[in-house]
């Protein structure tokens, strides 16, 4: 059996005159010509031409196929390892890159849906979603962090001056207590951190102890977080760190006593 350059065309889903180059080239050049020097190709034809394929579609430029099919050390199951651990290295990166976009896709529908004007007028200038892509790297793969976005895609405007009418209410009053010299061992300190966890509890995501315990560190250990806490007051992250920590021991110590 042999066929013409149309047809050959039409099964390959390549145009004549990428047929034509082919054969110009000498990359493919048909085993048969008719009585009328059309080309015909017969199945060895239509073989080369399947890898010729395979190698371009993984990016190949025609000049390495050409070298590649016609090295005489290589024979045809070679040329099907080699192609089936390409197309496998693909098919994992293309996964790969599906699982990205879906992320971000899942992350973007996810987000808090509010107006520019109308986050301007809730957040000021302390938008929540400023650290969101931080936020992502750190923490996106965790339970925490998907509940987190869950929760904010339903909230409404009100509930956004409501979360932050409360972060103003608490703060006003933790800086006073700073401001006073309450230790952060005592129970007024201990009481409002526990204020603290339980708001990030019921807006965010379920905050254990242990977990404000490691928040706690980064409120000192991460300028950002640092320059939030004192811009309420001097000295306020380290003391709210330290009443968190021990917050966490006397919850720690109530469990023990109870079992």
């Amino acid at each position: 059996m042999s066929y013409s350059v149309g047809q050959v065309a039409g099964f390959a889903g390549v145009t004549v005159r990428t047929l034509h180059h082919y054969d110009e080239i000498g990359l493919l050049v048909p085993s048969e010509r008719n009585h009328a020097s059309h080309r015909r190709y017969g199945e060895p034809d239509l073989d080369r031409l399947q890898r010729v394929l395979f190698y371009r579609e993984l990016g190949f430029p025609l000049e390495e196929i050409q070298a590649l099919l016609d090295d005489p050390d290589t024979d045809p199951r070679e040329h099907l390892r080699r192609q089936h651990g390409l197309l496998t290295a693909r098919i994992e990166k293309l996964q790969k890159m599906a699982e990205a976009v879906e992320h971000a896709m899942e992350a973007q529908k996810m987000g808090i849906q509010l107006t520019p004007k109308e986050r301007f007028e809730v957040f000021g200038d302390k938008d929540p979603e400023r650290y969101r892509d931080e936020a992502e790297r750190r923490w996106g793969g965790t339970e925490a962090y998907t509940e987190s976005q869950r929760r904010a895609a339903t909230y409404t405007k009100e509930d956004w001056k409501r979360l932050q009418a409360e972060v103003e209410e608490w703060s006003t009053r933790y800086a006073s207590l700073v401001a006073k010299g309450v230790s952060p061992g005592g129970e007024q300190a201990m009481d409002m951190a526990e204020e603290h966890r339980a708001h990030i509890s019921r807006w965010y995501y379920e905050c254990p102890h242990a977990m404000h315990v490691c928040l706690a560190d980064m409120y000192v250990a991460d300028e950002r977080f640092k320059a939030f806490y004192d811009a309420m007051g001097e000295g306020v992250a380290e003391h709210l760190r330290e009443a968190i920590h021990a917050n966490a021991r006397r919850h720690s110590a109530a469990e023990a006593d109870e079992s």
